[in-house]
């Protein structure tokens, strides 16, 4: 088995019908590094929708050739990826369309595949509906893209089933061709020996497991052999336990505690949606000091190194697959909650791919320890979005204070909200076609009526947003249904709503880092909700948070404003290689004399490197410079920049600034 990364791609910001062409002429498009965003590449502007950040979409395409061993028998193209409606073809051969944005595919590519000259792939990208959404979505191959080739017989990652209960090791896979000798299959030091040609299944104790957990989260490296031969990329596993129970909360591994959660949109600031694993290690060590344990994934599939880092870090997750379902949303394009709406969006595709979206993430991710439920919709039942019902004559959501009366006011003529409760009924049987060995939920946004409407009855367990005040009676009404705060506010009521009831399993602050997109109007280009800023420094309410959770106290470093007096650079961890390119996160912080940090709004800071400056981002909302820019201003004394370099290079960084001296940091 060989597995390689596609990184370097031609790129071209237009639609030209005949770049499939396997001879096509790409020379003079740029020279891009998947993964690749591209609405970050221009500049913000009133034009484009204040749902997505005031950043374009549009059409792009992209093409990469790479080549692959004579003795290959099967060829696998996977991209994780593509936001959105991607079209593929290699060389010349059309393989598909995928309508999400936001969930990994992969095409068999065997048919088609050259072993005596280079292979080229061909990328369409389509979207030109930039209000498809209320959050920043980005645009192109912004995941990464890995083509997997095989000699023989293999199994695939998705058909490999792993869990524990406590008791017992369930291993479950199959292969693609007959194997004709024992596999060995390995879990760490344990190994058991299987006689088949097709299909595996072991059920096995070990003595003595170490189980993972959010303090000490083991992991075991489980993998398939023949002989010498590795049949499948190796899958981290943990072993641990899980229940929510209705009346005592939330438990891991038979010890009681409070899920302390976040949720996280996928984009990192200057960077776009394209962003790199030691971004989030970044991000996650710092949501980990305050006291977080819980991830949500606000509301879509994110990228598996994500997942890896949860279960690697010690996070628990809300895996979550839709914002949308046949419903369209409404979508904010002049700012939040400003009539008229836009409505363009998943819906659109929900009745032909659910199914198989659905079921990708589930699959994608089951064998994730960190993943202890599925939540198949985020606020399907937000009020006249679009649906309505007769039990209320006006309904009021938590956002809509300036929605005209006119939308609140029941309406016969609009889909009846009790569509709701057969399309979740749906979704929760595919859910568990795939994975029963997790609870499947939906974030609810309006339990007033959907409580009311058998909305909650094919689910095991049910996320509240922001609806702390029901927790009491609902608790009463379903006394067998285990509760928890899904999306919540940072206020000590919300807080203590979790702390003081032990039948509430934990909380889910909206958010733990700022994100672009759900702007409320110029010249405000994204969401100021979280603990972090989107240059994944603290703010205030992280140590406020901080103190709540752990109940330690940190005083904000920040000072009142101090004459500025040195610049500071600092690489945040050795990156990790991934391909042929390492991303180097080097903060930046303007100093004092005494070396504390300045609260600087106004020094503006020159980049200068020989490698690739991927962007730099202040964390300042309003700052409207493009992030194609290769200056840009402090805020409150901080920035951070990304550079990126060739694996087996290094390179610098200098950084100017007028009253400065000059600071160069090597690139090692």
């Amino acid at each position: 088995m060989k597995s390689v990364s596609l990184q370097d791609w031609k790129f071209i910001c237009k639609d030209i019908p005949e770049a499939f062409n396997r001879g096509y002429d790409d020379t003079a498009w740029t020279n891009i590094i998947v993964p690749h965003d591209w609405a970050v590449s221009f500049p913000f502007s009133k034009e484009h929708s204040s749902g997505t950040g005031y950043l374009p979409g549009g059409t792009g395409w992209y093409r990469t050739e790479f080549n692959i061993d004579p003795d290959t028998q099967t060829a696998l193209i996977t991209f994780d990826g593509v936001y959105k409606n991607a079209q593929v073809w290699i060389n010349g051969y059309y393989l598909g369309k995928r309508p999400n944005g936001y969930i990994g595919f992969t095409y068999d590519i065997t048919p088609f595949v050259r072993t005596t000259e280079p292979n080229k792939v061909s990328v369409k990208v389509t979207h030109t509906d930039i209000a498809d959404s209320r959050w920043f979505t980005g645009s192109g191959i912004y995941r990464k893209v890995t083509v997997e080739t095989h000699t023989g017989p293999y199994i695939p990652n998705d058909s490999v089933i792993f869990s524990y209960d406590g008791e017992d090791i369930h291993i479950k896979a199959c292969t693609k061709g007959t194997v004709k000798t024992p596999i060995t299959v390995s879990l760490g030091e344990h190994e058991w020996i299987v006689e088949t040609e097709n299909e595996i299944y072991i059920k096995v104790k070990i003595e003595n497991p170490k189980l993972w957990s959010i303090d000490k989260p083991n992991l075991y490296d489980l993998t398939f052999k023949t002989e010498s031969k590795l049949l499948s990329k190796p899958i981290n596993v943990g072993l641990r336990t899980f229940k929510f129970d209705a009346d005592t909360g939330f438990y891991l591994n038979g010890q009681p505690m409070k899920m302390n959660g976040v949720c996280i949109h996928h984009d990192a600031g200057c960077l776009g949606a394209a962003v790199w694993k030691d971004v989030w290690q970044r991000r996650l060590e710092k949501l980990k000091d305050a006291g977080c344990n819980a991830i949500r994934t606000a509301h879509n599939p994110h990228m598996p190194e994500l997942y890896e880092l949860c279960d690697e870090m010690g996070f628990l997750m809300m895996d979550e697959a839709f914002d949308e379902w046949e419903g369209c949303k409404n979508k904010w394009t002049t700012g939040h909650n400003v009539y008229p709406p836009v409505h363009q969006g998943y819906y659109e595709d929900f009745p032909e791919w659910h199914e198989r979206d659905l079921a990708a993430m589930v699959i994608r991710d089951r064998n994730h320890p960190s993943i202890i439920m599925w939540s198949v919709g985020n606020e399907i039942d937000y009020p006249n979005d679009p649906y309505a019902h007769p039990l209320f004559d006006e309904m009021t959501g938590n956002n809509d204070a300036n929605k005209p009366v006119q939308e609140r006011i029941y309406n016969p003529d609009k889909p009846n909200m009790d569509r709701l409760s057969t399309v979740a009924k749906t979704l929760a049987e595919i859910v568990r076609k795939h994975d029963t060995t997790r609870p499947v939920l939906t974030a609810a946004a309006f339990p007033e009526l959907s409580s009311q409407i058998g909305f909650f009855d094919p689910f095991d367990i049910i996320g509240y947003n922001y609806k702390e005040h029901l927790y009491e009676q609902d608790h009463a009404r379903f006394p067998n249904l285990p509760i928890f705060g899904s999306e919540n506010g940072h206020g000590d009521d919300q807080w203590a709503a979790v702390r003081d009831n032990d039948y509430i399993c934990g909380q889910f602050l909206w958010t733990g880092i700022d994100f672009l997109g759900e702007a409320r109007g110029w010249p405000i280009r994204g969401s100021q909700a979280g603990i972090l800023d989107t240059a994944g420094n603290e703010k205030p309410g992280f140590y406020r948070r901080k103190a709540m959770w752990t109940g330690k106290t940190t005083e904000n470093p920040i000072p009142d404003f101090s004459k500025a007096s040195k610049i500071s650079l600092n690489i945040w961890k050795t990156p990790t290689i991934h391909g042929s390119y390492k991303l180097y996160q080097v903060e930046v912080n303007i100093l004092d004399k005494e070396g504390n940090l300045c609260a600087d709004n106004a020094s503006v800071l020159h980049y200068n490197t020989p490698a690739k400056l991927a962007g730099t981002e202040n964390g300042d909302l309003s700052d409207l410079l493009e992030y194609t820019a290769t200056y840009r201003r402090v805020y409150k004394g901080r920035a951070i920049a990304y550079v990126i370099v060739k694996a087996d290079e290094t390179s610098k960084l200098t950084v100017t600034a007028e009253g400065f001296e000059d600071e160069t940091i090597q690139l090692a």
